[in-house]
């Protein structure tokens, strides 16, 4: 199978006690951003799953739907990572907005297939094609977006005198930024590409939220860098 396995990936024999279904819907959240909706096979999902093909349409009609509720699967499981993380834990609405993009940041690490998201690499490739894929891919982005309103809004009437500003379209906002950083890392092969926006989307919301920017890190090497072409 081609791809790559996330480091932190449960035992083989651990995954092969869980549901063949299961199995199936844990493996296309990392073959799927590894290889792409269109470079992943039934096969390929069948073989990193050790499952047969007759099992994988017993539980899914098609690859489509297969990648449906893969999206709803990526949907259930980073929401219970993003209720759970410590950003939630500050008082004021601005240091609560600001540790969500600290949080982002400090997720990219790893090889790109293993930072980058799932539906934001299903819906550049079907958005088109695929109505059915596009819609989870929407509901998922747009439903996490949602969870930052309510704090993106307390954060603009505490401390910007901005007006005018809508919190769901800023919301929405951090999404795309977080996205396009992922589609410029995929093609520069760089996560500090990816990083350098996310800083970027961090000192904008500083800008907006009235609060002073945070003083960039010194002692850190300067590396240069080849891109893969």
């Amino acid at each position: 199978m081609r791809g790559h396995a996330r480091p932190d990936a449960p035992p083989l024999t651990a995954q092969r006690t869980a549901t063949a279904r299961d199995r199936i819907l844990a493996v296309a959240l990392d073959v799927i951003r590894a290889q792409g909706y269109a470079g992943t096979t039934v096969d390929d999902l069948c073989a990193a799953a050790h499952v047969t093909k007759g099992a994988f349409f017993h539980h899914f009609a098609s690859k489509e739907q297969l990648a449906v509720e893969a999206a709803e699967h990526w949907s259930e499981t980073t929401s219970a990572l993003f209720a759970a993380a410590p950003y939630h834990e500050a008082v004021d609405p601005r240091d609560r907005v600001l540790a969500y993009v600290d949080f982002r940041a400090a997720l990219l690490k790893g090889t790109v297939p293993e930072f980058t998201c799932l539906v934001g690499t299903l819906v550049q490739e079907v958005h088109e094609s695929s109505p059915a894929i596009r819609d989870a891919c929407a509901r998922c982005i747009t439903a996490h977006a949602g969870t930052l309103e309510a704090d993106i809004a307390a954060a603009l009437a505490a401390g910007s005198r901005r007006a005018g500003i809508d919190a769901r379209s800023l919301a929405l906002h951090t999404q795309a930024v977080l996205q396009g950083a992922f589609v410029v890392a995929k093609a520069t092969q760089d996560v500090a590409d990816a990083a350098a926006s996310v800083a970027h989307l961090r000192r904008y919301l500083e800008m907006l939220f009235d609060r002073p920017p945070k003083p960039p890190r010194r002692g850190r090497p300067t590396t240069t860098r080849k891109v893969k072409r």
